[in-house]
């Protein structure tokens, strides 16, 4: 029997906010990782690739991809590129709660993305929970953008932008495969670092962390997040990643003493509110639908 539609979308959910769980440490390694965002950017793209390759091992037997889904494959990683790339230079450039406040902007440019390129209708619940996340970034923002760092919260936009792009490409094609995608994007993520960064003049317990961040939370998070694009939409996806918004100024308070402002608390209260109303009624709607297409 083929799984329900809330069956699809509880399984979506789950793999998601796991995912985004996970990658809501990211801020934290590059803060313990104490290097400049290059060097991180090298090691992480090369742990990311390498940890790829056992489960492309096991994919040998597999149907090779076409030439589309090669095409899907490099425009992928492309975007996961950027988008690791432009982070990890803004946590270096700005404050931790500015760049995970503004990368909380791609639900916003993948609802836009899917409307325009995939001619996927974006449901009004949706849309109503980008715009109430929205006023929670702004609130947040408006006790964390205070302290400057100009160029870190441009690079964070543009992060933004690729995270959208880069869950509108897997919705388009759902039978991307993600190992491939995060080996490519690691590869290019090294390559694109090699030049600007010092990898083996670092401090020796620096790369403990960035072991932890390259070979484990990254790719972790990356398969998760890619594997519940195929049972969400590209914009609800993302909009998952809203909880980092909330979890990675926790992390560093918790570990660095740095507390996160009341606007930061509030807001994030906001984000995290919208988002269990969001998925309690996307959840209720999609059974209600089974109920009606299967009935007793």
């Amino acid at each position: 029997m083929n799984p329900s539609t809330a069956q699809y979308r509880l399984r979506g959910t789950l793999l998601v906010a796991t995912g985004v769980f996970i990658i809501s440490f990211d801020a934290l390694l590059v803060r313990l990782a104490a290097v400049d965002g290059w060097n991180v950017s090298f090691w992480r793209g090369l742990f990311m690739a390498l940890s790829m390759l056992p489960l492309l091992w096991r994919q040998r037997s597999r149907t090779k991809p076409t030439g589309n889904s090669y095409s899907g494959l490099w425009l992928a990683a492309t975007l996961m590129t950027s988008s690791t790339l432009c982070l990890v230079l803004a946590f270096t450039l700005t404050k931790a709660a500015n760049a995970v406040v503004i990368l909380s902007a791609s639900p916003l440019f993948a609802a836009i993305f899917s409307s325009f390129f995939l001619k996927e209708i974006c449901a009004l619940k949706t849309w109503l929970a980008i715009l109430s996340c929205i006023g929670g970034v702004v609130w947040v923002m408006a006790g964390s953008l205070a302290g400057g760092g100009l160029q870190g919260d441009i690079l964070a936009a543009v992060s933004a932008l690729c995270i959208g792009g880069y869950f509108t490409v897997y919705r388009h094609n759902p039978s991307l495969s993600p190992p491939s995608v995060i080996l490519r994007s690691g590869a290019l993520l090294a390559l694109f670092s090699c030049f600007l960064a010092t990898p083996f003049a670092l401090p020796l317990s620096t790369y403990g962390w960035l072991m932890l961040a390259g070979l484990i939370q990254m790719p972790a998070a990356s398969l998760l997040m890619a594997a519940s694009a195929r049972y969400l939409p590209a914009a609800e996806v993302s909009l998952f990643l809203l909880l980092e918004t909330v979890l990675a100024p926790v992390w560093v308070w918790w570990i660095f003493g740095e507390l996160p402002p009341e606007t930061t608390l509030l807001g994030g209260g906001l984000i995290l509110g919208t988002l269990i109303l969001h998925t309690v009624t996307g959840l209720k709607l999609a059974k209600r639908r089974d109920r009606t297409d299967n009935p007793e």
